[in-house]
């Protein structure tokens, strides 16, 4: 994820230079299929090749833990997710230097994304890209399912499940229902160009229009399941941070169920302008106003947690306090967008792209740094270095402004989005101080990748001993940092809503005795063959390869059975190892307290 942040904000950077010189008679460096291209890229690579791993990789290093269970219930099927995920992304890069993209956007609408129109490889690099990506991510979701429903601790019913743990299940519950949807569009749009059928075309029957309603039913779900796991970080952070119980828990449950089940009836905001009628319009405008309510009530919880609470200013919580105000004015002009009459004067306006880049920058990504700062020392067992992470949320959030702020102007003045060239010269001081923002979010971007670094040379100084560095309420920091293969010696029981701020005040004494032979899954390198085999397919449905296709896709049914007669998948840590492990930490700890 971090690596296609990178590449995804080369695309940003590339774009904003274009526009801050191209104005009048000059064209820009970029000439318009490139830029087309870049664009394209960048909102595929950010949305589905960056946000979607990160949140995905902080559900890997917290769910199980938070919920008292030694993995995911399917840790085969978690490899292979991983591993599709990461050939949808190699697909994407392949086509930096072997063809080209989708000069579509990147929703690839058709009569557009149609061979009459693209006739190039572009749109297959993109379909194929998004079906292996799409497919990790709907097994990701039904395993995660799995391991909410049916691995929790002992005495951790619904109404006791950590916050974030309860964001993630309703994020994989919209994985499970909504990205069938994208994978049976796209195999439609496929049908299209490879065998002349007609489900979107505007001649025999097919209409354009069906496909616009059919990927928005999958991508509004998909903002939610970004932004979900991103509002279950901050509700942990402000808990930890505030030092108090969160404010309101039934009703941040609450909120997230009805967040869930509004996120699939707003979907025709993304098109008022398609002609539907102005009661159609009408509903979907309220709808989409409705779902403020409880977004809005997640906001007070966490204001009214911080109140008068024992705040401490550290990196996660730098970035809540930073995500509050961010948000909540993306939020604003997103209710603005769902007043039909406004949406037609600023829909495919750069008022549309400031608002979109408001609530994902302010809320997913703001909760994803804050999330990998949180749980990074949980993970590899060290903090990340806090002069440079302060750096990075200064850098991000005065950026942010910079950058996205002119774009409202522009929007308002009448600028479409998807634009190369202009030649109004008032505009040229909006894209420079845009541009201006851009590099300094490039600053804070090499900041974090600093962080890191920093943190690496100096791990020993900022090693976390305790397993519990920021002072948690979850079970997960019950665990030593890293935790051991085995994350539990003895499965956890528990007796209130935070399992280990109780454990702690109730004066939890580690157990010494009385251990077993742990049973665990087996490492498989089947999940990255079966993802190389399904990377060589794609490629060859990309270039027509047929022979290529042919041989992929036998190889893949092969491996697929041959790995289900593999009964050679799992062992047992032996009882004197658990031991040996528990000791070494029983005796770090008592250490440190004497």
């Amino acid at each position: 994820a971090l690596i296609m942040l990178l590449r995804g904000f080369a695309d940003a950077i590339m774009m904003r230079g274009q526009l801050a010189i191209a104005e009048g008679a000059s064209q820009g460096y970029l000439p318009p299929e490139h830029y087309d291209q870049i664009f394209t890229a960048h909102g595929v690579i950010m949305i589905i090749f960056m946000a979607m791993p990160f949140m995905v990789g902080l559900m890997n290093i917290a769910v199980p833990l938070q919920i008292g269970a030694r993995d995911v219930a399917f840790p085969f099927l978690n490899s292979l997710s991983f591993w599709l995920f990461v050939a949808g992304a190699i697909l994407v890069n392949v086509s930096l230097g072997v063809g080209e993209f989708a000069r579509t956007g990147w929703v690839a609408y058709p009569p557009l994304a149609e061979l009459g129109y693209s006739p190039g490889v572009g749109v297959d690099y993109y379909i194929w890209a998004l079906q292996l990506s799409g497919l990790g991510t709907l097994l990701t979701g039904v395993n995660f399912l799995v391991t909410v429903f049916k691995m929790r601790a002992p005495g951790m019913s619904w109404m006791k499940i950590p916050v974030f743990t309860w964001a993630c299940t309703f994020t994989n519950v919209l994985i499970v229902a909504s990205f069938p949807i994208l994978t049976a569009t796209l195999a439609l749009l496929s049908l299209d160009r490879y065998l002349d059928m007609h489900f979107f075309t505007n001649e025999l029957g097919g209409n354009a229009m069906m496909y616009i309603n059919l990927f928005w039913a999958w991508g509004h779900p998909e903002v939610y399941i970004l932004i979900l796991p991103a509002f279950g970080v901050f509700s942990e952070v402000v808990s930890t941070f505030c030092r108090k119980r969160l404010f309101g828990y039934s009703s941040m449950v609450y909120a997230t169920v009805v967040i869930t089940i509004l996120s699939y009836i707003v979907w025709l905001h993304h098109f008022f302008t398609m002609g539907s009628g102005a009661s159609v319009n009408a509903f979907f405008g309220i709808t989409t106003m409705i779902i403020s309510i409880p977004t809005g009530a997640k906001v007070f919880n966490w204001l009214f947690t911080m109140y008068k609470g024992r705040i401490s200013f550290d990196v996660p919580m730098l970035w809540t306090i930073g995500f509050m105000l961010t948000f909540v004015i993306g939020g604003m002009s997103g209710v603005m967008l769902a007043v039909p009459p406004a949406d037609f004067v600023l829909h495919n306006s750069l008022f549309l792209i400031a608002h979109f880049h408001n609530v994902i920058i302010g809320g997913v990504v703001f909760g994803m740094f804050a999330g990998i700062v949180y749980w990074f020392p949980k993970a590899f067992g060290f903090k990340l270095d806090e002069f440079w992470g302060k750096m990075s949320f200064w850098l991000w959030t005065i950026g942010f402004y910079f950058a996205f702020m002119p774009l409202y102007v522009l929007g308002l003045m009448g600028v479409t989005r998807r634009m190369s060239q202009f030649d109004d010269p008032s505009l040229q001081i909006w894209f420079i101080i845009a541009a201006f923002g851009a590099l300094l979010i490039a600053g804070g971007i090499g900041s974090f990748i600093m962080s890191i670094v920093v943190a690496v040379i100096k791990r020993d100084k900022l090693r976390d001993e305790t397993g519990d560095p920021w002072g948690g309420r979850t079970l997960e920091w019950s665990t030593s940092s890293p935790p051991p293969a085995y994350n539990f010696a003895f499965t956890p029981v528990v007796h209130d809503l935070d399992a280990w701020a109780d454990m702690k005040k109730r004066g939890y004494v580690r157990p010494t005795t009385g251990f077993l032979d742990i049973h665990m899954p087996k490492n498989t390198g089947a999940g990255f063959i079966l993802a190389a085999i399904s990377l060589a397919l794609g490629f060859g449905l990309v270039w027509h390869m047929w022979w290529l296709v042919v041989a992929s896709f036998i190889a893949l049914v092969g491996g697929a059975i041959a790995h289900t007669f593999n009964y050679n998948r799992d062992y047992h840590i032996p009882a004197s190892e658990v031991v040996a492990t528990e000791e070494e930490r029983t005796a770090l700890l008592a250490k440190q307290q004497a």
